[in-house]
């Protein structure tokens, strides 16, 4: 396949029950219009939607309801996501592994930089932590500060 189209969420937050600490988002929340690249359809029409309900002071962690309806295409993780089945079901698959059904209750981890096969018989709604992946020298860099402050306490 040829490079991916970049999947971003859009940056629209949505009208949250919220306190300046805690962000909660209800199962009435307003999603908006997502659609999936059309070269990443492989059957049907699906539909998804979407909506931001919080972000972390650094940006660089979010956290999205999402839907769908029926369809079967391919998602490109450009990001870590982290994700929770709250309605329906799907059967995901990740190149060639065997498949695998999320129902409610359900959660799965993407990575960054996969590929995986979404197949949505009738219907999904997910919610999920996204997460811009730190390179690795950041990371260090941040966890030998953080040791250091705690020490100075």
């Amino acid at each position: 396949m040829h490079a991916p189209r970049r999947a971003t969420y859009r940056l629209c937050m949505t009208p949250t029950a919220a306190s300046s600490v805690l962000k909660v988002a209800r199962s009435d929340i307003s999603l908006t219009d997502q659609p999936i690249n059309p070269d990443w359809i492989l059957e049907g029409t699906p539909r998804a939607r979407i909506s931001e309900w919080g972000e972390s002071p650094d940006g660089t962690t979010s956290h999205w309801t999402w839907d769908c309806t029926a369809g079967r295409f391919r998602w490109y993780y450009d990001v870590d996501e982290t994700i929770v089945v709250v309605a329906g079901a799907v059967t995901i698959r990740v190149d060639d592994e065997p498949p695998v059904r999320l129902e409610v209750g359900d959660a799965a981890y993407f990575p960054a930089g996969h590929w995986v096969t979404w197949h949505v018989e009738e219907y999904v709604r997910k919610q999920a932590v996204v997460r811009v992946p730190v390179p690795r020298t950041m990371r260090l860099a941040v966890n030998g500060i953080g040791r250091r402050k705690h020490r100075l306490r």
